[in-house]
């Protein structure tokens, strides 16, 4: 006979025949408690990624302006392409995109951040130096009607030198959006960092490609529209007319937030470095005009730091295409001095054009053409 002593998780029971007790093996309790472990890191793995998640949400909107910036550029690399190529050739640089994020970018800031951080201002400057150097180069060109820098509307791009131009530019997109998104991050432990990191790498991509691909296609949707009949087929074609216009408009805006984005890495560079004279001057301007404007004063004062960031980036980009255009520039004119002096003749006759017979494929070769 077996009686029950107390009640309990582990209950005691005590067998008529012998006066020992024994306890219930607690495999039940035991159970229990390990599901219950397993529940609360579950709850607390799930905070966690609640809480990167929310990282990396506040570290995307604090980018957004330069993701603005991205999906404003980009578009102007496909303008002239066919309409067939359009969706390949922004497949092709938002992997390329993605490559910059993935194997460049993060390792090099999360390395940089967590060894040498006093590096990142100085290599980040030099990306906004760059930025700005491409943006004043777009506006000489259209200055100087100078279509030799291969953007040229009715000529066919090399794609793959367009990529190459695309994905270079993104880099330095990229590294400012990475760059200002870890300063979000940076009191974050190095793992957390790593995939808030990687979340706004791969959501900032699929954000600004898709973007570009809906903005370049809008013109096919216009006419698949127009064929249809009322009002729709008048909002088709109200698209097409539209598109030309719009993409113009998006090319200047992303030739201005070259300017603006790498003017603006570079003012807060110097500030970062000591150099505070010219962040306190904008700054200074920048409260002034806020305070100026009552309930505008929010837009004004940012609108007043953004031209003064484009300002001094068409300042800085002018300086260095003026440097590359007496360095880099100079040696392909002289290049083609060089041959066309070496085909020039040497006693001083003007050469005579040879004639149609010599021209022909079934002309001797050592016919001597007509004066």
């Amino acid at each position: 006979m077996v009686a029950c002593r107390a009640q309990g998780p582990e209950r005691e029971w005590v067998s008529s025949n012998s006066a020992q007790p024994w306890k219930d093996p607690p495999l039940a309790g035991g159970l229990v408690a390990l599901l219950d472990d397993v529940a609360v890191l579950a709850r607390a793995a799930a905070a966690s990624i609640d809480d990167v998640g929310a990282a990396a949400a506040k570290a995307g909107a604090k980018a957004a302006g330069v993701v603005v910036d991205d999906a404003a550029v980009t578009p102007q690399y496909v303008r002239s392409l066919a309409a067939d190529r359009e969706l390949p050739i922004i497949k092709r640089i938002a992997l390329g995109s993605l490559r910059n994020k993935y194997l460049i970018i993060l390792p090099a800031v999360l390395l940089l951040s967590q060894f040498v951080p006093w590096l990142l201002t100085p290599i980040l400057m030099l990306g906004g130096a760059y930025l700005c150097y491409e943006g004043a180069e777009k506006v000489w060109a259209k200055i100087a009607h100078d279509d030799a820098h291969g953007a040229g509307g009715d000529t066919v791009q090399d794609e793959t030198t367009l990529v190459s131009g695309a994905v270079r530019t993104d880099l330095i997109l990229s590294a400012e959006i990475m760059v200002i998104s870890l300063n979000e991050v940076v009191d974050e432990p190095f793992w957390s960092r790593l995939a808030i990191l990687a979340i706004v790498a791969v959501v900032i991509t699929v954000l600004v490609y898709g973007v570009v691909a809906l903005i370049v296609k809008m013109d096919d949707a216009g006419l698949r529209l127009s064929q249809r009949s009322g009002a729709v087929a008048t909002f088709g074609r109200g698209l097409v007319r539209a598109m030309p216009v719009v993409l113009t408009v998006l090319t200047v805006v992303g030739t201005a937030a070259m300017l603006w984005v790498g003017g603006h890495i570079l003012l807060l560079g110097t500030n970062e470095l000591n150099l505070h004279f010219l962040y306190e001057a904008v700054h200074h301007v920048e409260v002034a005009a806020h305070d100026a404007t009552g309930v505008l004063g929010g837009l004004v004062g940012w609108l007043v730091n953004t031209v003064a960031s484009a300002i001094l980036g068409l300042i800085v980009g002018a300086l260095v295409v003026l440097v590359m255009t007496l360095t880099l520039h100079r040696r392909k004119p002289k290049a083609a001095a060089a041959t066309a002096a070496a085909t020039t003749p040497t006693d001083g006759t003007i050469p005579v054009p040879p004639s149609r017979a010599a021209q022909r494929h079934d002309a001797p070769a050592d016919r001597a053409p007509r004066g």
